[in-house]
């Protein structure tokens, strides 16, 4: 009984916790925003998908540890030098623009401001979903060729800086006349977050992909092209053709009716659940598409 009692005693002791400061909370404090903000910086930029890859490395490399796969970590350990240095070139925009933000921020913003900082239950209302469909198929009726790059988790801030701050709550109207023919805005890609426009005339990165149709041009490259290198979503009316086609993780479908682009506006929504029942009927339907390559 006398050892139990023992026992339990140190255990305890080495659970109870230490005696805390005030510079010690404050502290505590401090770090915590700082890593807050550090992975919401990351989560808005190409790092995260770095990351993530990373954390699989590190899986690997825990894995090889554990069964003493020697050649394996000795790779790992000479490729680390070289990794940092590959980090820091690829993302040194990111970087360079998270020391900006940082420069141009209040120190003691994310303690006092969190406005910003709740999640949203919902990317966009339904209402611009309907706006964004009339728009696109009012575009295709008179063969006019329009952009149409929706912002996912990935910001599209560097892209939008290259065109012209629009700033404008989402309508058809809105949108049929910035790309209407010989218009000062109808050239370039219009970027949307939320239910915003947010820029125009926009220029996007071309894709290299070898694997798209030799009939499709510019506009089409460009909607492939900033799919690739973000989460956004694409919508592409052909000038030519006047067919629809949307781009999103790499892969570009054509030819899509209304219908389909709707169901594919509704999945990348984020609806909360009470809307996950109209979810599914659009998901059945999309999935009973047929034509569309």
């Amino acid at each position: 009984m006398e050892a139990i009692k023992i026992f339990f005693e140190d255990y305890l002791v080495r659970l109870s916790l230490p005696k805390l400061k005030i510079t010690d909370i404050i502290e505590i404090l401090i770090i915590a925003c700082f890593i807050y903000n550090l992975i919401k910086w990351v989560k808005r930029t190409r790092a995260w998908a770095l990351m993530r890859g990373l954390a699989i490395l590190l899986v690997f490399w825990i894995i090889a540890s554990i069964f003493r796969f020697n050649a394996i970590i000795w790779i790992f350990v000479n490729a680390i030098n070289v990794g940092i240095i590959a980090i820091v070139v690829l993302f040194q925009p990111e970087f360079r623009k998270a020391l900006e933000q940082l420069g141009q921020r209040s120190i003691l913003s994310p303690l006092v401001n969190f406005a910003d900082t709740k999640d949203e239950t919902e990317r966009f209302s339904d209402h611009t979903i309907e706006e964004l469909v009339r728009a696109t198929f009012e575009l295709a009726k008179t063969k006019t060729g329009a952009l149409m790059v929706i912002e996912g988790e990935v910001s599209l801030d560097d892209y939008e800086r290259t065109g012209i701050e629009v700033d404008a709550v989402i309508s058809s109207q809105l949108l049929i006349n910035i790309f209407e023919h010989n218009t000062p805005l109808h050239d370039g890609a219009v970027t949307i977050r939320g239910n915003r426009v947010t820029a125009a005339t926009c220029y996007l990165p071309l894709s290299d992909s070898m694997s798209i149709s030799k009939e499709l041009g510019t506009r089409h490259r460009a909607g492939l092209g900033i799919s690739e290198v973000t989460d956004s979503f694409t919508i592409i009316v052909s000038e030519e053709t006047g067919k629809v086609s949307i781009a999103k993780k790499g892969q570009l479908i054509r030819s899509v009716d209304s219908d389909y682009l709707r169901a594919k506006l509704i999945e990348i929504q984020k609806k909360t659940s009470g809307e996950i029942k109209k979810r599914k009927l659009w998901k059945g339907r999309s999935k009973n598409e047929t034509g569309v390559n």
